[in-house]
């Protein structure tokens, strides 16, 4: 029931930028951390950047160009990627560390994964 909904991936312009959105839905007691990860072609799954309460942390190869930004109210986490690197190039994954009741072990839910590309 629980579902994680990604948007605004797409192609992109190298130097240019895309904001990625993930909004959570479905019953849950709590999302304790977000995160958004990207898997390129022959590489691991990293972490971009995560945001756990009121703390926040970007990797470092996306720092300065890259800022999250999470809605608690509204269960959405947002990644805004300025200066578009072709390196960028990934399949981008929203991840939700959630509790679907008081009493539930933590889960981390995936989203389906939204393409980005960035061009020349």
């Amino acid at each position: 029931q629980v579902q994680l909904v990604e948007s605004g991936g797409g192609l992109g312009q190298a130097g240019g930028s895309l904001r990625l959105s993930c909004a959570v839905s479905g019953t849950f007691f709590r999302i304790n951390a977000m995160g958004w990860y990207r898997q390129a072609p022959g590489k691991e799954r990293e972490l971009v950047a995560g945001s756990s309460g009121i703390l926040s942390h970007v990797a470092d190869s996306v720092k300065g160009r890259f800022t999250i930004s999470r809605d608690n109210a509204q269960n959405t986490l947002d990644l805004q990627m300025n200066s578009l690197k072709t390196e960028d190039t990934a399949v981008y994954y929203c991840g939700a560390d959630l509790q679907e009741t008081y009493d539930a072990a933590r889960r981390l839910y995936w989203g389906e994964g939204t393409q980005v590309t960035v061009s020349s």
